[in-house]
């Protein structure tokens, strides 16, 4: 049986007009799943991958209408290609991450590592290249709805102040010792909350993957210093000579909140 959705964490708390859609049958607790691709066929498999999972699905074949849906259905996740007519997938991706954190899978044929690293710097959760296995396709999307699921009941929901920094949920900030206030991407947000509050810990690319990406997820070799790089840029008073955020060679990373 599916469990009920979280929350709509990363769009103010809206629950979606079930009005006229219920008949006596239908799971209507199922995760909504958004699929944007203008690949018929791509967009089609995709599609009933996911339907036989027993996931709602809606698709779109732009960035426009994936943008409207998104307002009009409330999705729990996002599947998005890149090389789209008009709005690409960068871009979708880019306006989504100013308001929003509904969490995001980037699926498409620009494979390379460089491609999958801006996607991720764009602030999406995970970046699948085509051609895919399906079962790989459907364990990341487990894992993303369980990473979006434990944060908005788990630890992370909670403020956590340490030596200055303060750590906002809510709003996926932080408050630098400074007084300056940071946004962060949602798997930023995640990444410095598991090492601020391990403080002082080095916690391995394995841990931080397990807990940030989830257990099943196995990313890519440097998936975990894209990110410390992104932090280093936005908290670090000089990213080239980090103070807070220290690289144990070999082993992993630390915050070390310093004097």
């Amino acid at each position: 049986m599916l469990a009920p959705p979280p929350s709509r964490w990363y769009n103010g708390g809206r629950e979606p007009d079930l009005a006229g859609k219920s008949g006596p049958q239908e799971r209507v607790y199922a995760m909504k799943v958004l699929v944007v691709d203008d690949d018929r066929p791509s967009l089609k498999m995709t599609a009933f991958l996911l339907r036989e999972e027993g996931y709602t699905v809606f698709t779109a074949d732009n960035g426009q209408d994936a943008l409207r849906l998104i307002d009009e259905k409330a999705p729990d996740l996002l599947i998005l290609d890149v090389m789209m007519p008009g709005m690409d997938g960068w871009e979708v991706t880019r306006r989504l991450r100013r308001t929003t954190n509904l969490p995001i899978i980037i699926l498409s044929a620009k494979g390379e590592t460089s491609d999958r690293v801006y996607g991720l710097d764009l602030g999406a959760d995970d970046y699948l290249a085509k051609p895919f296995e399906p079962s790989e396709l459907l364990a990341r999307v487990r894992a993303v709805l369980r990473r979006a699921e434990a944060f908005t009941f788990g630890e992370p929901q909670n403020q956590l102040v340490v030596s200055g920094f303060r750590l906002d949920p809510l709003n996926n900030s932080v408050t630098l010792p400074s007084g300056k206030v940071v946004e962060l991407t949602p798997i930023e947000f995640r990444l410095l909350h598991c090492l601020v509050r391990n403080n002082g810990r080095v916690l391995t690319h394995e841990q931080l993957l397990s807990t940030v990406w989830g257990s099943e997820y196995e990313g890519y070799p440097n998936q975990v210093a894209v990110y410390i790089r992104r932090l280093r840029t936005k908290i670090e008073p000089n990213p080239d000579e980090p103070r807070y955020l220290l690289t144990a060679r070999g082993v992993g990373y630390r915050f070390e909140a310093g004097s």
